[in-house]
């Protein structure tokens, strides 16, 4: 019972400190967070592209892949993933982080959800997959480029 203990403290432990996963950048921030972020978590970018109104940074961390968008300010106005985990939300969301907790507490809360989607006044944050295979995005509809279908953040 002892040894279960403690092997059960140090799992605890391991879980609290590497936490519930690495973000990058932050929503509405500048474009120059996205480096600051992928440089300090060891990233490794994966490709860039551009289309006529924003550009996509896609960024691979170890159990995550990770899209930002950024607008012609250099604004990043959504973010989109896949991967094992879900993002870190008080890091990606930033500014917006105790909007969002706020609002998905007042959510009503449904047995075997799958996905959820959370709108406030300025932002939508929405999560689906299963076990293995998380995704999801967050995005702020005011800077959404003219012309930009939310279909596209993926």
């Amino acid at each position: 019972m002892k040894r279960t203990s403690s092997v059960l403290l140090l799992a605890c432990i391991t879980a609290f400190l590497a936490g519930t996963g690495p973000a990058l950048a932050t929503l509405g921030q500048k474009y120059d967070s996205v480096a600051r972020d992928r440089r300090a978590l060891a990233a490794t970018q994966k490709s860039v592209s551009k289309t006529a109104a924003y550009t996509i940074q896609e960024l691979s961390l170890e159990s995550t892949t990770v899209r930002e968008y950024i607008n012609a300010s250099g604004i990043v106005f959504a973010i989109a993933w896949n991967g094992m985990i879900h993002p870190d939300f008080d890091t990606i969301l930033g500014a917006y982080a105790n909007e969002y907790w706020t609002a998905k507490r007042a959510a009503e809360r449904r047995h075997g959800r799958k996905s959820l989607r959370i709108v406030t006044q300025r932002m939508v944050v929405e999560t689906w997959g299963h076990m293995r295979d998380l995704q999801g995005r967050a995005y702020l509809p005011a800077m959404l480029p003219e012309g930009v279908n939310i279909d596209e953040i993926r």
